[in-house]
């Protein structure tokens, strides 16, 4: 698990490595130096903690007991859940000459390094790597809005999924993505103008950030389609949040051509009460919200409002 004793925007380092003397003595050289640490035994823990927990770096070990550190670090490029900006690298008291080195490199480390370490160059190769990685970062956010509404595009929420995944994982808080749309019937005939349908979309956006928590993050995921990640939110939290904004969208017309429309919202939700054990990321709970107002949408009773994912059945769950 993470040191949760460092301060809040400590850089959190995955170290993934089954020899617990050379973990540990990673952790002498990063601890001191104001890194937190989460630690992986396996290949497969390495996977399924840096999906969750999003770490600034990850150090991994070549010879782990499962799987190679190469093919960990290949996996991890390739998955979208994964950000491209994180610094990979491996380490290995293995062969580490040009060959290990060039297919470290091509596996997307950033750096391959034999034992034993030399604990002030690496912390400079890591310092480096995170300067790298936060200017990125901070070209990429400038594309994570969406510019009709102001909200976050779908790429914008996955990424604050995952960061507020990070948070709760850190913390074994709970987390709630609910995905809201308007019943169909209501919307049918103004979509079909596209320029009815943007304003529409707008007027909701607007209400949307005046109605949500300044924690939450609020995207426009398409047409009159919002997703809503709400950390510290548990599964009856989340009903709760669903009824408070689904009221306040309710309460307050949209102007439409001719007159005013009150638009009554449908939700899926999906919420875990311990992020630190859930066994999916946090844009996985966001997909599966999705999900579970599609179910609602399509299978939903006249008058249900709200659908949780556990209610979906199998057959379009998985």
């Amino acid at each position: 698990m993470a040191n949760r004793d460092k301060a809040p925007n400590a850089p959190l380092v995955l170290i993934a490595n089954d020899q617990e003397w050379s973990a540990r003595s990673l952790e002498s050289i990063l601890g001191p130096n104001g890194y937190s640490v989460v630690r992986a035994y396996t290949g497969q823990q390495a996977l399924e903690r840096a999906r969750t927990s999003q770490p600034d770096l990850i150090i991994l070990d070549a010879q782990m007991p499962d799987m190679h550190g190469f093919e960990v670090c290949r996996t991890l490029r390739s998955d979208p859940r994964f950000s491209a900006t994180t610094p990979i690298v491996i380490t290995t008291s293995g062969p580490s000459g040009r060959t290990q080195r060039l297919e470290a490199y091509r596996a997307g480390a950033w750096e391959f390094l034999g034992q034993p370490l030399d604990g002030e160059a690496l912390l400079l190769r890591l310092n480096t790597f995170l300067q790298s990685k936060r200017e990125v970062d901070s070209l990429r956010e400038e594309n994570l809005l969406d510019p009709g509404t102001g909200l976050y595009n779908m790429r914008g929420l996955s990424r604050r999924a995952r960061e507020i995944g990070a948070e709760a994982f850190r913390r074994r808080d709970p987390i709630a993505c609910v995905v809201f749309s308007p019943d169909a019937e209501e919307i049918d005939a103004e979509a079909r103008e596209d320029e009815e349908a943007h304003r529409m979309s707008d007027q909701v956006a607007l209400l949307f950030r005046q109605a949500g928590r300044a924690s939450d993050a609020i995207g426009r995921l398409g047409q009159l389609e919002y997703g809503v990640i709400a950390p510290a939110t548990g599964p009856d939290a989340a009903v709760r949040m669903v009824r408070r904004l689904g009221g306040a969208i309710e309460s307050s017309p949209i102007p439409v051509r001719g007159g005013e429309k009150t638009l009554r919202l449908r939700a899926g939700y999906c919420a875990v009460p311990d992020f630190a054990e859930s066994s999916v990321d946090a844009v996985e709970l966001l997909l599966r919200a999705t999900t579970a107002l599609r179910d609602l949408k399509r299978e939903g009773q006249a008058g249900e409002r709200i659908r949780a994912f556990e209610q979906v059945p199998t057959k379009f769950a998985n």
